[in-house]
């Protein structure tokens, strides 16, 4: 009896470890997926530079990942509740040293936490697209997810020592450590760079708007995996999650179709796909302790928020071209404080108390302050020393040529 327990729990556990891996893979593809949409929205003459940074941000926090990030976010406490030690897990020996061999559900948990970690980074790019040094970035990069987002994950993710679970804060996926810290760096950095050359409403339209759909779609895919996957395990949790993925979006891109509409007299296939990425960064957090109707309405809510937000940039006056502050700051504040009114169980509706707004609200901030200061000092350290933004002639001239020595679209007449 208790050998057959012992067999139906290890079968368990490795098919919760083949869904990770599987997660893993999902949420890695959304980075790819990010450069296309972020490519397509750009200039022709930038789409090679706009999707570099994403791949880059592939290949330089993978390093660090592996290297020290995962002992920062999930190695023994070096500061309790605040930062693990990253000599801890150098080089994830820990997971493939044991006397049993390589840990399958350690290494899959890590691989799945190191995409998030990845794509965080990549999410910042869009605010500086058309005028940023591809060598600059990489290091604010490196930077900025050493100082910033691993600590911010161990906060967040770190549910044995995170003071953001211990204080009862419900982020199931991300909404704090991934999209409103992405959201509040790319502000930063937006107001160090400056303005394009010619910003103003209207400015700057899509070159290739099938490109920026594509880019979409696989996010979409993507984002199950990002989602589903948080609950490490294969359960009704799981489920529901994946469900929420579905829907939150949906109605998002209703959301955001019908006050393109009712705004700007049509409906446009570049506020579809940010009207579904809008639904899935609000939805993320939230994905595990709502029902689908109540998912249903936060995704309208992101969508016509979020659709009325990206104009904000116009009034106050920074220029964050591919808008990550009007989609993922305020719908990743929008989804998290959403908790605290709709959460099942803990929400203001069910337990007739502001608690769990207060502490959502308390993370959402905190994170947001945070981010957005280090994020500042540091894009401003490299702009002041190496210089972080080409010079207004060589971002009319085009990115592409002038950083990477390539063309997008380098067409040959015979």
């Amino acid at each position: 009896m208790l050998l057959h327990a012992a067999a139906a729990y290890d079968a368990k556990g490795s098919i919760d470890a083949l869904w990770l891996l599987v997660a893993a893979a999902l949420v890695l593809l959304m980075t790819p997926g990010v450069a296309f949409f972020y490519g397509g929205m750009v200039k022709a003459k930038s789409v090679i530079s706009m999707m570099m940074m994403s791949f880059g941000a592939m290949a330089l926090v993978g390093v660090l990942w592996v290297l020290y990030g995962y002992g920062m976010v999930f190695g023994t406490p070096l500061i309790p509740h605040w930062l693990g030690d990253p000599f801890s897990a150098m080089g994830l020996q820990n997971l493939v040293g044991g006397k049993g061999g390589p840990d399958l559900g350690g290494l899959a948990f890590a691989g799945f936490q190191a995409t998030f970690a990845i794509i965080t980074v990549a999410l910042i790019s869009g605010a500086i697209a058309d005028r940023a040094k591809f060598g600059s970035w990489m290091i604010f990069a490196g930077v900025w997810v050493t100082l910033v987002y691993f600590p911010v994950a161990y906060w967040v993710f770190n549910l044995q020592d995170g003071w953001a679970p211990a204080l009862g804060v419900n982020d199931f996926a991300g909404g704090t450590a991934v999209h409103i810290n992405a959201g509040a760096a790319g502000l930063a950095l937006a107001l160090v760079l400056g303005k394009r050359v010619g910003f103003q409403k209207g400015f700057g339209k899509p070159h290739n708007v099938p490109l920026t759909l594509l880019g979409a779609a696989l996010l979409w895919f993507g984002w199950f995996g990002f989602n589903a996957g948080s609950e490490a395990a294969v359960d009704g949790i799981a489920a529901l999650a994946w469900i929420n993925t579905l829907a939150a979006p949906a109605a998002a891109t209703l959301g955001w179709l019908i006050v393109e509409k009712i705004k700007d007299g049509k409906p446009t296939a570049i506020g579809a796909a940010s009207g579904a990425v809008a639904g899935l960064v609000a939805i993320t957090p939230a994905c595990n302790i709502l029902t689908p109707g109540w998912a249903l309405l936060l995704g309208v809510l992101a969508g016509a928020v979020c659709a009325l937000a990206i104009d904000l940039k116009f009034k106050l006056g920074f220029d964050d071209s591919l808008d990550v502050v009007g989609i993922h700051l305020v719908g990743g504040l929008l989804g998290t404080l959403y908790i605290g009114i709709f959460g099942t169980g803990i929400g203001l509706i069910d337990t007739g108390s502001f608690k769990q707004l207060g502490v959502q609200a308390l993370a959402a901030f905190g994170v947001m302050i945070y981010s957005f200061v280090a994020a500042w000092i540091i894009g401003t350290v490299i702009q002041k020393t190496i210089g972080f933004r080409i010079t207004n002639e060589d971002e009319v001239a085009g990115v592409d040529t002038f950083v990477h020595g390539e063309e997008g679209y380098a067409l040959e007449t015979v």
